[in-house]
């Protein structure tokens, strides 16, 4: 298969311009994990790179999004990487005016991968993302009264988790 310099070129702009979201977007997907968010994107990107020259001038960053939530969910079927859950979350070495917000930052990561992971990808989606609802019914291939209840049921459960509504999660 021949791909123009075109091609490549768009290519290679939407990769420069949308990968830190991607990352962000997976890193939230696989619960923190930087290393594996990054093995998420580099394998979303190159099942993208197979299709670019059909998709490129449609919804590249919606297929994306999709890609990554279906290879996070292959990830956490075949992988267990032996994390136990502790009572705490260690302290941050961080400075102490930006200490609270790290620990609340870590608590919500925590306490997203304890949900279930169409409900954590609805709350990320909705929430992190600021997708409207509609989007992410097609990325989770469900109907939006679906994705509100996965959502609502996801924030409930990490305000249960955080600490209710001192938690500052919207609904």
């Amino acid at each position: 298969m021949r791909i123009s310099s075109a091609t490549e070129r768009e290519f290679g702009e939407f990769v420069a311009t949308r990968r830190s979201a991607l990352l962000g977007y997976a890193r939230t997907l696989a619960g923190g994990d930087r290393h594996t968010a990054e093995d998420l994107v580099q394998e979303a990107l190159v099942r993208l790179w197979l299709v670019w020259p059909r998709i490129a001038h449609g919804a590249p960053e919606a297929y994306t999004r999709r890609i990554l939530v279906r290879a996070a969910a292959r990830a956490a079927g075949r992988c267990w990487r032996g994390e136990q859950p502790t009572e705490r979350v260690p302290e941050p070495a961080s400075a102490a005016d930006s200490a609270d917000l790290v620990e609340a930052r870590l608590g919500l990561t925590a306490a997203l991968t304890r949900l279930p992971r169409r409900q954590r990808t609805a709350v990320v989606l909705r929430h992190y993302c600021d997708l409207p609802e509609r989007q992410v019914a097609d990325d989770l291939n469900c109907a939006p009264g679906t994705v509100s209840s996965l959502a609502s049921r996801g924030v409930a459960t990490l305000r249960s988790l955080i600490g209710g509504a001192d938690a500052g999660l919207a609904a």
